[in-house]
């Protein structure tokens, strides 16, 4: 029952490995180019794998899955566009007030 697991293990490790070079864009890769990184991978499964991990992929990169994401998610996250509608508030505010005939005679 171990090995079966090891092996389930060893075979999904081998195929995030070989899914995660294809899925890098060349620029992104460290000290080889990506096609080397995919050969490496592909002929020497675990330790291609293992070097990919350490060695070859760059973690923040831009299309990177575990990149965080540092600006505003949402319109109403952004503290530019939240300003932006405060001062729209405020001058629709004074333009109806200027337009506002005065009461008093």
């Amino acid at each position: 029952m171990l090995r079966v697991a090891g092996a389930i293990i060893a075979v999904a490790f081998y195929i995030y490995c070989i899914i995660d070079v294809l899925r890098t864009r060349s620029g992104d890769t460290r000290a080889l180019p990506k096609f080397v990184w995919l050969i490496l991978v592909i002929l020497v499964p675990l330790l291609g794998g293992v070097l990919w991990l350490a060695f070859g992929r760059v973690w923040n990169a831009p299309g990177s899955p575990w990149r965080r994401r540092r600006g505003p998610v949402a319109p109403d996250d952004d503290p530019a566009f939240l300003k932006k509608i405060g001062d729209d508030a405020w001058s629709s505010r004074m333009r109806q007030r200027r337009n506002k005939p005065d009461p008093t005679p």
